[in-house]
C-alpha cells in the first residue's frame, strides 16, 4: 500500500531526462526497459527488482535512490553526471567480462540477481582492470591527475580498481582528489567523488588473478565473542531496556563486517553490520540499561543497534575494535582517547559555507574534537565555553550551530537518527555539570556564564538602584531565575522590564553562597581571613596577591571579575548608597560562607575593593576609561536618553574591561542582516 501511494505521488521529470541517454533506457544489470531506480555512487540506472538486491549489498557498495520519488537528491549536477557516465560507461567498466552464461535477464530470479550483483559490484569479478591495477602509489597519482580533467570514465575505473579517494595529492593547498577537482573547477568530478567517499573497493579474495604483484588495503581489525543485543530500532532509545530484552549472540568482526550468530557453532549469521555503513558509535553511561556496560551502533539506514556486556574491559575492547574498523586513517587520531560518541557528520565551517562536507567527530566530556578532510587539524571545541549553541531550520533540515569566539561550526541533520543522538549529547555536554565553579558553563576568561549574565545586567540596569545587593529580591522569582541559570545560563538573556535588579542581585549572591567549596575554597579560606589581620598595608596587599595566584584558575578569574564589578558599584555610592564598607558587609559572609559573625570576611572584601588596582594589576589608564564609560551609561539612564537605544552586554574578557556600546535600533537591524548574509542563512 505504501509503495503504491508513493508511486502515485511520484514524478517522471528526472527519469525522462536521464532516459535521454540511450543506454539509460534499460536496466544496467538485467536489461529491463524504463528502469526508474539508480545507484548514485556507481552511476548506473536499474530496475525495481535489481534495486532491491542493490540495497542488500549495503550503502558501502551501492547507494540506491528513486528517479521518481527522491526528488531532493537529483540536483542538476547529478543528472548531468548520469548523462555523461550512466549505464554506458558503467557497464564498459563493471560488466566488461560477463560470460553469456552468467548474464542477467529481466525474468531472472531474486537469488540469481543477488549472486550476479555480488559478483559484479562487491567482488568486481567482471570489471575491466586498469593497467595500473596493483600499484597503489601509481593508482593514486593517476586519480589525482584524472580528477582535474573531464575524463569521468577514467576516474571511475581508477576508483573501482583501488585508488584511494582520500589519498594525499602532494599539494598542501589541495591535499585530496576532491580538493584538486574543486581547484580545477571540475564540478562533475567533485559530485562523483563525493558520492563515492564511503564506497568499498572489491575484496581481494575474489579479484582476477594477475601475473604482477598487487596490493589492496583491507580492514585488518578482527574480534569475536559473545554480546547481548536487542532488536534494532528506528528511533532513539528513550527508555531503559531491561535485561530480558537482550539476546545472547556470538559476534564476529572481520573484514569490515560485524556478523552476529545464534551461537558459536552456527554457520549462517542472523544479521550483519558493515563497517562502511556505520555512521556513529556511542557509549552510554554505565547502568543506562539492564546490562552495566552498553554501546550503540548507528547505520546509514537509520537503524540503531544496542549491545550489552557485564565486563567493562570487554566492552571497551569491542568499542575500540569497531571504531578502528569504520574510522578512516585521516581520523584515526580521534581513537587516541576514550569517547562517549564517535562518527561522521555533514558540516559547514570557515569560509566554505556554500556546500556541506563530511567530517569526523568525537565527543569526550565537554570537548568536541573534529577532523575535516580538507584543511589543518582543528583545535577541540570546549562546549561549556561556547558563546552560542542553537538549532536552526525546520524539523526536516535542522542545523546545529556552535559558535566559539573565533569560529562557527554548522552541523547538519542529514540523517535524523544519529543527528538527534549527537544533538542531545552535545547539549548535555555544553550544560553545567554540577554545582562547583569549574563545572559551570564558562566564558572565554574562565568566568562562569552565570556570573557574566548577572554582572552584565546589574552594570547596565542597577548601578543607580538604591541599596543594590543589600536589598533582597522576591524569593520565588529569585529561585526560578537561579534554576534557569544553573540549567543553561547561555540561553538566559536578562532584559530590563522582565527581571528586577534585586532578583538578579539575589540570584548572584545565592549562587556564590551555595558553592560547595566556596569562591576562596575551603583549603585557602583561613589563609585569606588571617591575611586581613596583617597591620602593614603593603605586606597585606602582597599576601593577597600570593593567595590569589594559588586559587584554581576559574576561582581566580571569578574573584577578579566580581571585585572589578563591586569597584564599579561603589563608584556610584552617592546614588546607590552602597559604599565599600556596605558592600563588604553584604559580600563578606556570602563569599566566605559565614554567618556574619566573623568580621574578617568583610575586611577581606573591603581590602580587595580598596586595593583593586594593585591586587589585580589593573592599568590605571584602562581604569580611567572604564569609569568614563560606566559613567556615560549611568548619565544616559538618569537623563532618560537611553530610550530608543539598545545596550550590548558588557564584555568581561579581562578584569576591569567594561565596554558598553550604544547601538541605534536601525543600525542593529542592519548589522544583523549583514551577519545573516555572511553566514549564508
Amino acid at each position: 500500500m505504501q509503495g503504491a501511494i508513493a508511486e502515485a505521488l511520484s514524478t517522471s521529470e528526472v527519469a525522462e531526462r536521464i532516459w535521454a541517454a540511450a543506454p539509460n533506457r534499460f536496466c544496467a544489470d538485467c536489461g529491463a526497459a524504463q528502469p526508474d531506480w539508480a545507484s548514485i555512487n556507481l552511476c548506473v540506472v536499474i530496475c525495481k527488482r535489481c534495486a532491491g538486491e542493490h540495497r542488500g549489498l549495503g550503502a558501502g557498495v551501492s547507494k540506491v535512490r528513486s528517479l521518481k520519488m527522491d526528488r531532493k537528491v537529483w540536483t542538476e549536477t547529478l543528472i548531468q553526471l548520469f548523462l555523461q557516465l550512466g549505464n554506458g560507461a558503467g557497464n564498459r567498466f563493471w560488466a566488461a567480462n560477463v560470460p553469456p552464461s552468467e548474464a542477467l535477464q529481466p525474468s531472472s530470479s531474486p537469488s540469481t540477481r543477488r549472486h550476479h550483483l555480488e559478483a559484479k559490484y562487491r567482488e568486481g569479478k567482471y570489471r575491466r582492470y586498469h593497467p595500473l591495477f596493483g600499484n597503489q602509489e601509481e593508482l593514486d597519482k593517476a586519480l589525482c591527475a584524472a580528477v582535474t580533467t573531464t575524463d569521468l570514465a577514467e576516474t571511475q575505473a581508477l576508483l573501482g580498481c583501488g585508488a584511494g579517494i582520500s589519498c594525499f595529492s602532494g599539494d598542501p593547498e589541495a591535499p585530496t582528489p576532491l580538493a584538486l577537482a574543486e581547484q580545477a573547477g571540475q564540478t562533475l568530478q567533485m559530485e562523483f567523488l563525493r558520492n563515492n567517499r564511503t564506497t568499498e573497493v572489491p575484496r581481494l579474495d575474489s579479484m582476477k588473478p594477475l601475473e604482477k604483484h598487487y596490493s589492496v588495503v583491507l580492514p585488518t581489525v578482527s574480534h569475536s565473542g559473545f554480546l547481548y543485543k536487542t532488536a534494532s530500532a528506528g528511533k532513539l532509545l528513550q527508555d531503559r531496556r531491561a535485561r530480558e530484552e537482550f539476546s545472547r549472540r556470538w559476534c564476529v568482526l572481520s573484514d569490515g563486517v560485524l556478523s552476529y550468530y545464534e551461537n558459536e557453532r552456527a554457520v549462517t549469521p542472523n544479521g550483519e553490520i558493515r563497517a562502511s555503513e556505520i555512521v556513529c558509535l556511542a557509549v552510554p553511561p554505565p547502568d543506562t540499561h539492564g546490562f552495566e556496560h552498553t554501546f550503540e551502533v548507528y547505520t546509514e539506514g537509520e537503524r540503531l543497534y544496542l549491545f550489552g556486556l557485564e565486563s567493562a574491559e570487554q566492552a571497551h575492547e569491542w568499542v575500540k575494535c569497531i571504531a578502528k574498523a569504520f574510522v578512516p586513517p585521516l581520523a584515526e587520531d580521534l581513537l587516541a582517547r576514550d569517547f562517549e560518541r564517535l562518527g561522521r557528520l555533514p558540516y559547514k565551517a570557515g569560509l566554505s559555507l556554500q556546500r556541506a562536507q563530511e567530517g569526523w567527530f568525537s565527543l569526550s566530556g565537554s570537548e568536541l574534537r573534529a577532523v575535516f578532510p580538507e584543511g589543518p587539524c582543528e583545535e577541540p571545541l570546549q562546549l561549556r565555553k561556547l558563546q552560542e549553541l542553537s538549532i536552526q531550520g525546520d524539523s526536516e533540515n535542522q542545523v546545529l550551530v556552535l559558535v566559539e569566539r573565533r569560529r562557527t561550526l554548522y552541523i547538519q541533520g542529514e540523517r535524523r537518527l544519529d543527528f538527534m543522538g549527537w544533538l542531545g549529547a552535545i547539549q548535555k555536554a555544553a550544560a553545567s555539570l554540577g554545582d562547583t565553579l569549574s563545572e559551570q558553563q564558562l566564558g572565554d576568561s574562565d568566568i562562569p556564564v552565570i556570573v557574566y549574565r548577572c554582572v552584565d545586567y546589574i552594570t547596565q540596569c542597577g548601578l543607580t538602584s538604591e541599596g543594590i545587593y543589600r536589598k533582597c529580591g522576591q524569593t520565588s522569582k529569585t529561585q526560578r531565575l537561579l534554576e534557569s541559570l544553573r540549567q543553561d545560563a547561555r540561553s538566559v538573556h536578562l532584559k530590563e522590564g522582565e527581571q528586577h535588579v534585586d532578583d538578579v542581585s539575589s540570584a548572584l549572591k545565592r549562587f556564590l553562597r551555595d558553592l560547595p567549596d566556596g569562591l576562596f575554597t575551603r583549603a585557602q579560606r583561613l589563609a585569606w581571613l588571617e591575611a586581613s589581620e596583617i597591620e602593614d598595608e603593603e605586606e597585606k596587599v602582597s599576601r593577597y596577591r600570593e593567595l590569589l595566584v594559588r586559587l584554581p584558575p576559574v576561582n581566580r578569574a571569578t574573584v577578579k571579575a566580581l571585585i572589578s564589578h563591586l569597584y564599579c558599584v561603589q563608584c556610584f555610592s552617592d546614588t546607590n548608597q552602597m559604599n565599600v564598607h556596605n558592600l563588604a558587609i553584604v559580600f563578606g559572609p556570602t563569599l566566605f560562607q559565614t554567618d556574619g559573625q566573623d568580621y574578617k570576611a568583610g575586611r577581606v572584601v573591603e581590602d580587595l575593593i580598596n586595593h583593586y588596582v594593585v591586587v589585580f594589576s589593573v592599568d590605571e589608564e584602562e581604569l580611567r576609561k572604564q569609569r568614563e564609560e560606566i559613567t556615560a551609561i549611568v548619565k544616559m539612564r538618569v537623563a532618560g536618553t537611553a530610550s530608543g537605544t539598545q545596550l550590548s552586554p558588557v564584555s568581561l574578557q579581562h578584569a576591569g574591561d567594561f565596554i558598553c556600546t550604544v547601538y541605534l535600533e536601525e543600525k542593529k537591524a542592519e548589522t544583523e542582516q549583514h551577519i545573516k548574509v555572511a553566514a549564508g542563512t
